[in-house]
């Protein structure tokens, strides 16, 4: 039997449980670092957060522990409450998890579900559920840069659009996962790191991310008033460049497209914001339903989609003898009036570290599951979280005019304006394109949910070999 945990002498509202995956390094280890600021910033002293980066491998996991560890005691030593009181009121343990190995998305899951997880001074601890998890892990799949295209653009389209939506990365086509044992089926790699290997984790983890009707003592989050339970989140992280020009049903996995990672993040933006549409219900409300006879809930979780900007991580295929060059490119970006070059990755988590703590009422007057959300810098790098145009969709699945647009943008700050930050070759959404959005997105859900039930068949005897 597991030992007792810290948070079980607190009121459920007062923890909070947060799974990252890809949190060893760049944005992922940036939303880590931000939500243990913002937590010990916002919430009461007895409150407690239970922090879960994955990564791929035993010794990255420790090091990316020991690493969040060190940043928590430096955080809390810059509070004026007690260091030790804060310290002991965040606790971070990490799962193993590599999302191009199917197997290991269902081993990973079964650990959180049935097993314990490791803390440091606590021992082994069973996890109740799941509050947020952010579904920050992925690749580029880009081999190189086209040097010419690159200049090209800036020629074309100027230096912000040019470093905001470079059309100069390339990649290789046809890349696809290994193969599981005794299969010989594969997955596109990209497809199935940024897309596919989520979608599976999260279906698995719909138990912990459930709730029950009614309060229960076993460690159920709900709102301040202690009554309605809050639905646990599941937040994507998109991008701020990909259209639907990147994106094919016919090419469902982008194996025989140069541009697999723009296609995967529009897959996810068209996944997200048609889940909660009636024309994608039958296969979402699936989706969201465990096979497990003890999950009964009407408390599904809420589906959230966000983007960190343009980062300067080592996901661009750049010598890291450029790696300057690239950060001062962004930089310039910004000083040129770009809102999408947070830059560094603590500044990218902003939007994603939103949708993971504001309160369940905050996010629904904003109407937050029908928008992108983006990581938002102004000239001098202050942070702001800001509604995305997407291909199709617009700011939020409704048809506006320029005039509307420009109305809305009288009042607001110049970074936050609907107009600044947009792509060249974007166009207000009409009934038509908007028409069009919901019913490829429609496809794209049933196209998911027979993957999945493919695979899952493919997985069990792989596991059980």
């Amino acid at each position: 039997m597991a030992p007792a945990a810290p948070w079980d002498s607190v009121p459920a509202r007062d923890t909070l449980f947060v799974l990252v995956t890809g949190a060893n390094s760049g944005v992922g280890h940036g939303i880590c670092e931000r939500l243990i600021d913002e937590f010990l910033s916002t919430r009461n002293r007895t409150s407690h957060l239970v922090l879960l980066p994955t990564t791929r491998s035993a010794r990255k996991s420790s090091e990316t522990v020991s690493l969040l560890r060190g940043y928590l005691v430096r955080a809390a030593s810059s509070r004026a409450s007690p260091q030790e009181a804060a310290v002991a009121r965040v606790h971070i343990s990490s799962v193993q998890l590599d999302l191009c190995d199917l197997s290991t998305v269902q081993r990973a899951a079964d650990q959180l579900l049935s097993g314990t997880v490791p803390f440091e001074g606590l021992g082994e601890l069973r996890i109740p559920r799941l509050d947020a998890v952010i579904f920050n892990a992925g690749l580029g799949g880009w081999s190189h840069v086209s040097w010419f295209g690159f200049f090209w653009d800036i020629v074309t389209q100027g230096w912000v659009q040019a470093t905001t939506r470079p059309r100069s990365k390339r990649s290789k086509p046809g890349l696809t996962v290994k193969p599981l044992p005794g299969q010989e089926d594969s997955l596109g790699l990209v497809f199935c790191a940024n897309v596919f290997g989520h979608y599976l984790f999260a279906h698995y983890l719909v138990p912990l991310l459930s709730r029950p009707d009614q309060p229960t003592n076993g460690g159920i989050q709900q709102d301040g008033d202690g009554v309605v339970p809050a639905p646990a989140r599941i937040i994507w992280q998109s991008s701020v460049d990909p259209a639907l020009r990147h994106f094919s049903l016919d090419d469902f996995q982008a194996l025989k497209s140069t541009a697999a990672y723009e296609s995967s993040k529009m897959l996810t933006d068209l996944l997200c914001l048609t889940a909660a549409l009636p024309s994608t219900a039958r296969f979402s409300s699936r989706y969201l339903s465990s096979s497990l006879p003890s999950s009964s809930s009407s408390h599904t979780p809420k589906i959230y989609l966000a983007h960190p900007g343009i980062v300067a991580t080592t996901m661009f295929p750049l010598h890291f003898t450029l790696m300057w060059a690239y950060i001062l490119g962004t930089s310039i970006s910004r000083w040129l009036g770009s809102p999408w070059h947070p830059v560094v990755p603590y500044k990218a988590a902003v939007a994603t570290v939103w949708l993971a703590l504001s309160s369940q009422a905050e996010l629904d007057a904003q109407g937050a599951g029908s928008s992108k959300w983006g990581s938002c810098t102004d000239f001098w790098g202050n942070t702001m979280v800001k509604r995305t145009e997407v291909d199709g969709w617009g700011w939020t699945g409704n048809v506006e005019s320029p005039e509307h647009m420009e109305k809305e943008d009288a009042g607001a700050i110049r970074v936050l304006r609907k107009s600044v930050g947009r792509s060249a070759r974007a166009i207000m959404v009409t009934e038509e394109s908007r028409a069009e959005f919901e019913e490829i997105g429609a496809k794209c859900w049933a196209k998911m949910e027979s993957l999945r039930e493919e695979w899952e068949g493919k997985i069990s005897p792989s596991k059980a070999g």
